[in-house]
């Protein structure tokens, strides 16, 4: 097997294991949703599919790597990335959901929310890690080192505003001025709010731990880089 066909195979066997993990998570939510006769974690399936984009556009990036395109074809795609990947891990907040909904006994509802965030943090250090191939490929080990701990803290963040100030990933287009407005008070003062460097440091010290964990299980299974420049590049 070529190494073309050997990324391929190792791809969709793990687009499959993430598409697994989702049906579970539907399976779960619509056993709930018929036993109680109202959808009301519907929610957690819209959280779902936005944490599926960042793995989509994370194999856009590899397969535009892979045919050889021109870095800054990559930028869009990249930039584009960077900006949903926080929705993946995201859904470890609905946790504070558990026990406020009644109708299901506390055990299920944690497995329903356990599948839905599981799969979501799964998405979420799937793309960053065929993303951090792809930087490393080109620019080298150390650049994709930064890209993942930078990105990983940059989610942190955008998990904060997603949870707390209730952002989401569009509003840096549909609602860039209040974005912006609480982006510059909290540069203004960036030690006044020590419940989002604690949360943020707190955040991305667990991601980080995952993405290891990850990286290291992704290093044993792949064996060879997923990046083309890498093949070619000497």
């Amino acid at each position: 097997m070529n190494s073309t066909s050997r990324t391929v195979t190792w791809l969709a066997g793990l687009t499959a294991v993430l598409v697994a993990g989702t049906l579970l998570a539907a399976g779960l939510q619509g056993v709930r949703a018929e036993r109680t006769g109202a959808p009301v974690f519907a929610f957690l399936s819209w959280n779902l599919f936005l944490a599926w984009i960042p793995y989509g556009l994370a194999l856009a990036v590899v397969g535009l790597d892979r045919v050889r395109a021109p870095g800054w074809l990559l930028v869009l795609p990249g930039l584009v990335w960077l900006l949903f990947l926080p929705n993946a891990p995201y859904i470890l907040t609905d946790f504070i959901h558990l026990g406020a909904i009644p109708g299901a006994p506390l055990w299920f509802d944690a497995l329903l929310i356990g599948a839905f965030a599981g799969t979501g943090l799964l998405l979420g250090l799937a793309s960053l890690y065929l993303v951090h191939h792809v930087v490393a490929a080109r620019l080298g080990s150390a650049a994709g080192w930064v890209l993942a701990i930078g990105a990983l803290a940059l989610s942190s963040v955008g998990i904060y505003l997603g949870r707390f100030p209730r952002f989401n990933s569009w509003d840096v287009l549909a609602d860039p001025g209040r974005l912006v407005d609480v982006v510059l008070f909290r540069l203004g003062d960036p030690l006044g709010n020590p419940f989002l460097l604690t949360f943020a440091a707190t955040m991305t010290a667990g991601l980080l731990g995952s993405y290891l964990v990850t990286w290291a299980v992704g290093q044993a299974v792949v064996r060879r880089p997923i990046g083309q420049v890498a093949q070619y590049g000497g």
